[in-house]
């Protein structure tokens, strides 16, 4: 069994950083690609970021620039780095690993963006 705990989450100012974390445990042979989606209230999930483990990256349209993802392979940990926060960024962000060639995900982190 595997498992993703995410982290960071968490209540800022317009213009604001945060940084989440999402942790993988268990019984992990490999992990390809890992990342975040989002998803707010009446709106579908979508990409936010993703990264492989080569460290190819790959960023949703509205946070380029602004969020940077990375991975320590290591420590089977993937972060998302939220610059320049915007109230529509507030969502529930959840991450995911491919992770045996099965793909989970975490729990979901809210992050809320306001004045």
């Amino acid at each position: 069994q595997v498992q993703l705990v995410e982290s960071g989450g968490g209540l800022v100012q317009p213009g604001g950083s945060l940084k989440l974390s999402c942790v993988a445990s268990g019984s992990i042979r490999s992990i390809n690609g890992m990342g975040w989606y989002r998803q707010a209230p009446r709106n579908q999930r979508e990409l936010v970021a993703a990264t492989t483990s080569g460290g190819t990256t790959i960023y949703g349209d509205s946070v380029k620039g602004r969020f940077t993802i990375s991975r320590d392979n290591a420590k089977n940990t993937v972060y998302l780095q939220m610059n320049s926060l915007k109230p529509e960024d507030t969502a529930v962000y959840y991450c995911y690993a491919d992770v045996n060639n099965i793909v989970y995900w975490g729990q979901g982190t809210q992050v809320t963006v306001s004045s």
